[in-house]
């Protein structure tokens, strides 16, 4: 198979048109479409079904791009390597975690990194979904669990723990629980309505002290930056992260005798990148910076 045509079929399937891939090849359209047509009559398949809307892989078109994407990962991943063997480090690197850990812990502290290797093009992907490194969808993860790709390199970070939260609006107005039984009567937000995998009994504040087994949250919420915003606005009391409520004034800790569950974090990047100088640059970056933080243990 051409590599030329393989490069131009890549390209059509990620723009989805032979319009948009002959202006990002800067050639003509006649010429993406004629090098798709010589690829698929080299294989004898059809490689797009044409619609109103645009194109879209056939099965056989499924089968190769998967084939062509990882050659192109692959080759980007090599060119990048021998780039940073000649020279200060830089480059895209692409870094993916967790919403409320990046938005709140993380990108404050990304200024010093940027500092240090000011040639970095350092991209920040947050989502509460793990992104699929194989596929390069980034290539640094910082996840609260360890990998389930048997692929992936994985160093452990750091461990913490949560802790119950209130509002001084809301302690002012329901009091503040002395015991665990007292959790009864005040309004408890958890994280919902489906449990992350990662952290087991993340709500375990709706039966600690419970009289009758189990309380009635009054707000579920499926991340934890939005379970936060809702303590500060005193819609109830909560379990987060200690390292989402540093240096925020307004939260209080009650039950500080309470204990929520041991998670731990994981630097994880694919195997390609393992001699990657921009990978170990951040790899140990984070190392440093968690060494000491507060709100790990």
């Amino acid at each position: 198979m051409d590599w030329d045509r393989l490069r131009t079929f890549h390209t059509v399937a990620e723009a989805g048109s032979f319009t948009t891939a002959a202006r990002r090849m800067n050639i003509s359209q006649s010429a993406v479409s004629r090098q798709v047509r010589a690829l698929e009559d080299a294989l004898n398949v059809s490689l797009f079904n044409r619609h109103a809307r645009g194109l879209v892989l056939t099965q056989e078109g499924e089968l190769l791009i998967g084939t062509v994407q990882e050659v192109v990962q692959k080759l980007e991943a090599a060119e990048q390597t021998l780039l940073e063997s000649r020279g200060a480090p830089g480059g895209r690197l692409v870094v993916t975690t967790m919403i409320s850990f990046g938005a709140v812990w993380l990108t404050p502290h990304l200024k010093e990194f940027l500092r240090l290797y000011p040639a970095m093009d350092l991209q920040l992907n947050l989502s509460d979904e793990d992104l699929d490194l194989a596929k390069r969808e980034a290539d640094v993860a910082i996840r609260f669990h360890p990998p389930h790709q048997a692929d992936l390199i994985q160093r452990p970070l750091v461990k913490g723990r949560h802790h119950i939260y209130a509002s001084k609006d809301y302690l002012a107005r329901k009091g503040t629980p002395q015991t665990p039984e007292d959790l009864d009567d005040h309004d408890i937000i958890i994280y919902g309505p489906t449990q992350p995998p990662a952290i087991k009994d993340i709500n375990w504040t709706l039966k600690l002290g419970a009289n009758n087994g189990m309380r009635k949250p009054v707000l579920q919420v499926n991340n934890n930056y939005a379970v936060m915003q809702a303590i500060e606005a005193g819609i109830g009391l909560a379990a987060i992260p200690d390292y989402l409520a540093l240096h925020n004034d307004n939260l209080v800790r009650i039950l500080p005798m309470c204990e929520g569950p041991l998670f731990e974090a994981y630097f994880v990047y694919p195997r390609e990148l393992r001699g990657s100088k921009r990978v170990a640059l951040f790899r140990d970056f984070m190392v440093n910076l968690v060494r000491d933080a507060e709100g790990f243990k």
